[in-house]
């Protein structure tokens, strides 16, 4: 029997937290040179922001609206994940002006979000299930006092590196040996109440975000691609699921599940019990209930893990890890043949259990108009 199906990325619980009007005078008022290199930032993300101010979103998603949403063209010239992405590439000047930009908006949306009715306003306001996951997912430094709520897909192997060295359990960050996710590494979930309350409270609390489609193939291509545990335990499944042309009496391996049956099965799936691979990082880290100093994102992952590993006052000779030579990039060419390969009707019934991670974290919805995915 199918579980059942809970279509969006929060569920309801008491408690309001305190927000303020959304002003960006403050976001560009940094001298006149900086806002004309910022400037063509804004119009692509105003839009979008208004909505979410408004609190239009929240009560969309309550009464089930964004079942029949309609994927909106790409904001401004439709190239705004692109130049996320390459914003590193400008000089040190813009990289800073942009970093901050991006950090203010993606705050503000956040608190504007996490002040409306009935949202979570600290953990223990969480039901007990959501309770135990995000606990389960900050991990704790008590020598330079922070927490970093790991998300899966999100270079979270290379920060856990970072911690084990931290701690002395590894020699160097750079060390290529089978990364243990659980050992040697201080779990929230493991302290006290008191002991949880206090670090929430005085550490500095960051965590890593990424496109969620993105970050949702990425996991795909990986887990049903390279993984024998995961083709076994959820692969097998999803094609005697979801696989109506194989043949009753031959074997399944689970190695070949298709994207396409990947995302049918994702929505039977409750948000709160899937896998954390493929969990939505809002329910991961729940941002409302916990009040992160700094959220980065996977586009500028080495700016923003050197200005993390630097205002925590780690040691220059500990640099957050390059990329390993055999990882393989989701590009913007692989997202798109993916997500216009999908039916419409599949992705417009999957984007909203993601709605939250694209809206709270300011990521652009997906356009596969068929236009769009002609080219």
């Amino acid at each position: 029997m199918l579980p059942r199906r809970q279509d969006y990325g929060v569920k309801m619980t008491g408690g309001v937290r305190g927000g303020s009007v959304i002003n960006f005078r403050t976001t560009v008022n940094s001298g006149s040179g900086r806002r004309r290199g910022s400037s063509a930032v804004l119009p692509s993300v105003l839009t979008f922001l208004v909505i979410v101010a408004s609190g239009g979103l929240l009560l969309m998603i309550e009464k089930g609206m964004l079942n029949s949403m309609e994927t909106p063209p790409p904001r401004g010239s439709g190239k705004r994940l692109d130049f996320i992405r390459q914003v590193g590439r400008h000089g040190p000047d813009a990289v800073d002006v942009e970093s901050q930009i991006l950090q203010e908006i993606r705050n503000r949306t956040i608190r504007t979000m996490c002040s409306q009715k009935n949202m979570p306003h600290n953990i223990w306001s969480l039901s007990p299930l959501q309770r135990k996951t995000v606990l389960q997912h900050i991990l704790v430094n008590d020598q330079y006092h922070f927490l970093y709520c790991y998300v899966p897909k999100v270079a979270c192997s290379n920060w856990k590196r970072v911690l084990k060295v931290l701690s002395g359990a590894l020699e160097s960050v750079d060390v290529n040996s089978k990364m243990n996710h659980h050992s040697d590494l201080v779990f929230l979930s493991s302290l006290k109440p008191e002991e949880i309350r206090y670090r929430l409270k005085h550490y500095f609390k960051f965590m890593f975000v990424r496109e969620p489609m993105e970050r949702l193939l990425s996991a795909y291509r990986n887990k049903f691609g390279e993984i024998q545990s995961y083709q076994k335990k959820y692969g097998v499944e999803i094609v005697k699921r979801y696989r109506k042309s194989r043949a009753k009496d031959a074997p399944i391996k689970g190695d070949d599940v298709t994207f396409g049956e990947f995302v049918r099965y994702l929505l039977d799936e409750d948000v709160e019990r899937m896998n954390e691979h493929w969990m939505p990082m809002y329910n991961l880290c729940q941002p409302c209930a916990v009040n992160y100093d700094f959220i980065g994102s996977y586009e500028r992952l080495e700016s923003d893990s050197a200005y993390v590993l630097q205002h925590v006052g780690v040691p220059p000779h500990i640099q957050f890890p390059e990329r390993q030579t055999w990882y393989k990039p989701v590009t913007t060419e692989t997202l798109h043949y993916y997500l216009c390969s999908l039916p419409q009707k599949l992705l417009k019934e999957l984007l909203p259990k993601y709605i939250l991670d694209f809206s709270l974290f300011t990521y652009p919805l997906p356009n596969t108009t068929t236009q769009h995915c002609r080219h």
